[in-house]
């Protein structure tokens, strides 16, 4: 099916259902709050307790079985083992977010990053994994609630990572919403938009690609270039007269700028075109158009990343920062408890520290956490860590040559928040640095589940 038969088909769809947002299927997690009280009652759960394995220690609920997630009921575990882990997540298979983009140019098959189950990471890391979807929690009577009963816990993880908010760019409809999740989607969530987009990509025959930028603190800053550079890679291959538009609500390419600039002007001269501080107001899906205040945008096909927000279960449970642009959660931002509750934490892309939503971050940030635990579980301290923001791009597809930043975070009393530090930037590509970006991709992948 060709672009113009597949957006008919698509269209006549649109106009045929009803519809509904997709947003509160995609969140199975979420938390913030102040002292314990129920003031999230279970939103919807099945009766009774979980038919779980008796509690054999202390036990430790992880919703979410991300980067974060699995990161800290590995290292919990192994730091306290008399910790009874259990893993909540409503997926019954993993694929991974991180090193997506380099599906779509065949540097990677499928099965690299999506060939792991959680069955065989709770066996090699002894924890219980229960897949239901986490739907409400009672912090007095500690209690989480799913739609497979309630389970009781002495300390809680919530995980829950992103959702995209559409009305960033200016999306309030449903109906124009739920278009956009399923025929333009942002691929930073859910793990079958990858599978779109690949497919979008590998069937375009021409004409405008769009991929969007948004503001804020998004999933992974430098993923959208990665992911513009890898597209122009597979036209540049293919012989496809296509375009890559990059529309960049940010004044500039928010990190390893130079090295994604040069790959741009060097690699995809005549593909890659770059706009930055590009701020969509709305979007007439019909007519594939995105507006700004001044100007329109045409396109044959698009990937829209609208910006973020924490995942919709941290505002379901009462967890969220009323203050927080991005809805995420309210926590220590040095041990990362709801406050006033040393028995909830939230970690991962929810948390509302700055620093980068990326696997890196969630894996060394998931280690930390998981000491912590172990340090409360035996009423000891710890000294805070910061977690480590290690993050590679892939800029050429042939040959195979990356980019990357390796970073740490510190406490900044004059602007009071958290700010890089000790930054090295690999902006020069060579291939090295391709052939380092997969085995370190290797050892995320091994550390969750091997």
């Amino acid at each position: 099916m060709d672009n113009k038969l597949a957006m008919e088909s698509r269209r006549s769809v649109l106009k045929k259902c009803a519809l509904v947002t997709a947003g509160v299927a995609a969140a199975s997690v979420g938390g913030r709050g102040s002292a314990p009280r129920a003031e999230a009652a279970p939103l919807v759960g099945g009766k009774g307790k979980a038919e779980l394995p008796k509690a054999r220690g202390p036990r430790l609920v992880i919703v979410g079985a991300g980067t974060s997630g699995l990161t800290i009921a590995k290292h919990a575990k192994r730091a306290y083992p008399k910790f009874d882990v259990v893993v909540v997540d409503r997926r019954d298979m993993y694929a991974s977010c991180f090193t997506s983009n380099l599906w779509y140019d065949d540097l990677i098959n499928l099965e690299f990053r999506a060939n792991y189950s959680f069955l065989d990471a709770a066996r090699n890391h002894k924890f219980v994994y229960f897949s239901a979807t986490a739907t409400g929690l009672d912090r007095a009577a500690r209690r989480l609630y799913t739609n497979l009963g309630e389970i009781g816990y002495d300390f809680l993880v919530v995980a829950p990572g992103i959702d995209y908010d559409y009305g960033r760019i200016g999306v309030k409809e449903p109906e124009v919403e739920y278009a956009l999740r399923t025929a333009y989607p942002g691929g930073f969530v859910m793990p079958t938009e990858h599978v779109t987009i690949r497919n979008k990509v590998h069937s375009f025959e021409g004409g405008i690609f769009v991929q969007s930028v948004p503001s804020g603190n998004y999933r992974c800053l430098p993923a959208p270039y990665e992911r513009a550079c890898m597209i122009a890679s597979w036209f540049k291959r293919k012989s496809i007269k296509g375009k890559v538009l990059v529309l960049d609500a940010n004044p500039d390419i928010t990190i390893k700028a130079k090295g994604f600039h040069a790959a741009f002007d060097q690699l995809y001269k005549d593909i890659i075109e770059y706009k930055p501080s590009v701020e969509i107001k709305s979007v007439d899906v019909e007519k594939r158009l995105l507006k700004t205040e001044f100007t329109s945008y045409g396109f044959d096909d698009a990937a829209i990343y609208p910006g973020v927000r924490a995942g919709l279960l941290i505002e379901q449970m009462g967890l969220v920062d009323r203050q927080s642009p991005q809805k995420e959660a309210r926590i220590d931002p040095y041990y990362y408890n709801v406050p006033g509750d040393e028995h909830v934490y939230v970690t991962g892309d929810a948390r509302p520290m700055p620093y980068s939503k990326s696997a890196n971050t969630a894996n060394s940030e998931g280690a930390y956490v998981a000491k912590v635990l172990a340090a409360r579980a035996q009423n000891k301290k710890i000294p805070w860590e910061s977690p480590e923001t290690l993050c590679y791009s892939m800029v050429n597809g042939s040959p195979t040559e990356a980019i990357a930043v390796d970073a740490h975070y510190a406490y900044d009393k004059k602007t009071k928040s958290f700010q890089f530090a000790n930054v090295k930037l690999f902006e020069q590509r060579d291939h090295a640095m391709a052939e380092a970006y997969l085995e370190w991709a290797r050892g995320l992948f091994r550390d969750m589940f091997a």
